[in-house]
């Protein structure tokens, strides 16, 4: 007859035994992850702003007390020493973005923006675009200019002037505006990247926008820009200013508001004179017109 010891194996120590004896052993259903200690769902937020939250527009804002970073669609934003912050939306941004913030806690809260679509002047011609791309004796003239280009973008400087509303660079007759594109047989063509600016004859002279920073200045037009003039305003956002006949500032200098900084010209590729301004934050294209309003 077999004694009973009353004493029970624990589950942990059947399934030991068991596994080491090869026996078969029935599992239940596998254990729900527990969620890590500390680690809370972010919440819903309420950052301040102003600005267009609209494609080609911009933001800025300031954090609250107690926020230690700041995100937009996962990419980090820069925050300045007073908690200010700047970002901005591509042409062809989609309808929806995501703000998110991180607390000295470690804690998260999310605000998710609506980015409204714009009605672009779109131009459909019955012509076929043109075929092949450019040619490569074209293209050992392009490569480095780009490459100036690029790295006068990357180019971090202490221009405050995405703190300011901008003023106009000239005054005109708008005859191009950001983001007009033409359809050549159903084959969209590229659109356009700034506004065009005319006053009527070569040599106006143009300011700068708002305070920045020379990161650019042609010492021989480009093939296509011209004699092309690059303004940093800080946290990510330049201006250029193409087809100049004379550029009045050089690289490094610090400009303010207002300083008229070249002439208009139709130098590059311009079938008349008239100023080319267009603005970029990170790689996002953006419409002059939404950081000025409209001319007066």
């Amino acid at each position: 007859m077999t004694r009973r010891t009353g004493r029970r194996i624990s589950k942990r120590t059947f399934f030991m035994v068991a596994l080491l004896l090869g026996l078969p052993v029935a599992l239940g259903a596998a254990a729900k992850p527990r969620p890590a200690r500390g680690i809370l769902a972010p919440r819903p937020v309420t950052l301040p702003f102003t600005g267009e939250l609209t494609q080609g527009g911009w933001l800025r804002g300031t954090l609250p007390a107690g926020v230690r970073a700041l995100s937009l669609d996962g990419t980090p934003v820069k925050v300045a020493q007073d908690g200010q912050w700047f970002v901005a939306f591509d042409r062809d941004a989609a309808p929806n973005a995501l703000l998110r913030v991180t607390y000295a806690d470690g804690s998260a809260g999310e605000q998710h923006l609506a980015v409204a679509p714009r009605d672009w002047r779109i131009e459909h011609v019955n012509v076929a675009r043109r075929p092949g791309g450019p040619s490569e004796a074209f293209m050992k003239v392009r490569r480095p200019e780009l490459a100036l280009i690029q790295a006068a973008r990357a180019r971090v400087t202490d221009a405050q002037g995405w703190r300011q509303r901008f003023i106009w660079p000239a005054q005109g007759r708008i005859s191009g505006r950001f983001g007009s594109q033409r359809v050549y047989r159903g084959e969209p063509g590229a659109y356009h990247s700034g506004l065009d600016i005319s006053t009527g004859g070569a040599g106006a002279p143009f300011v700068a926008p708002a305070d920045g920073v020379v990161i650019l200045s042609a010492e021989r037009p480009f093939s296509l820009e011209g004699n092309l003039l690059m303004l940093d305003h800080g946290m990510g956002l330049n201006s250029a200013f193409l087809h100049a006949s004379q550029i009045l500032v050089k690289e490094g200098e610090h400009v303010k508001q207002g300083q008229v900084i070249g002439r208009i010209g139709m130098t590059g590729r311009a079938t008349g004179p008239h100023l080319h301004w267009s603005i970029k934050w990170a790689d996002a294209r953006l419409d002059p017109l939404l950081f000025t309003g409209p001319m007066t």
